[in-house]
């Protein structure tokens, strides 16, 4: 029998991977994150999401049945990572960026086991309404951007600024599922195993 395990602390991610009924157990090993120098988003979020699953893996004491999910996503304006920010002023000023702008969010998941490891990275599109500075500082005084990549959760509050989406919004909260279901099955792991028959 197949054990998934999740290796994120994020509880949005423990949140869809339950909705779509698939059972895990939480795994977090800590890594760098640091991007290396001239690395594209895409191939950034990509082997952090690797680096995490297989980091995990590797603690596990028992490997055999094991399939171990990684995921990470990035904020990304005019070709720049927007990580989580580092005070006040630094999500000030993030926000003000993306006050009335498209921005992508990038999305990877991997999956990994003793015999293989599979990743998809997914791109959204997120167009945010123009915000002026009282909008920007009541957010951050709600306590929500600070632990946000970009400095903002679309499934929270900030669901407010959000006048266009394009793409997958599911990764743009921190896992795509459609790609997320796809990779498990290629893994033998079925969706909806905790749903309950009507």
């Amino acid at each position: 029998m197949t054990t998934l395990y999740l290796a994120s602390a994020s509880p949005r991610r423990r949140e869809l991977l339950a909705q779509i009924g698939v059972p895990f157990t939480t795994h977090v090993v800590p890594i760098d994150e640091t991007a290396q120098p001239g690395e594209a988003p895409a191939a950034y979020v990509e082997r952090l999401a690797r680096a995490k699953a297989q980091a995990a893996l590797a603690t596990l004491a028992d490997r055999r049945d094991a399939v171990v999910l990684g995921s990470d996503t990035a904020v990304v304006l005019d070709g720049r990572i927007l990580g989580k920010p580092v005070d006040r002023e630094d999500a000030l000023v993030t926000l003000g960026a993306l006050s009335g702008r498209e921005h992508q969010v990038l999305t990877a998941v991997a999956l990994v086991s003793d015999s293989r490891a599979e990743a998809r990275v997914v791109t959204s599109t997120v167009c945010f309404k123009p915000l002026d500075r009282k909008q920007i500082e009541a957010y951050w005084a709600t306590g929500e951007p600070r632990d946000k990549a970009g400095s903002y959760g679309i499934q929270g509050l900030a669901a407010v600024f959000v006048s266009q989406m394009q793409g997958s919004y599911s990764a743009v909260v921190g896992l795509p599922l459609c790609e997320t279901a796809e990779l498990l099955a290629q893994f033998a792991i079925p969706c909806w195993q905790t749903t309950a028959s009507a």
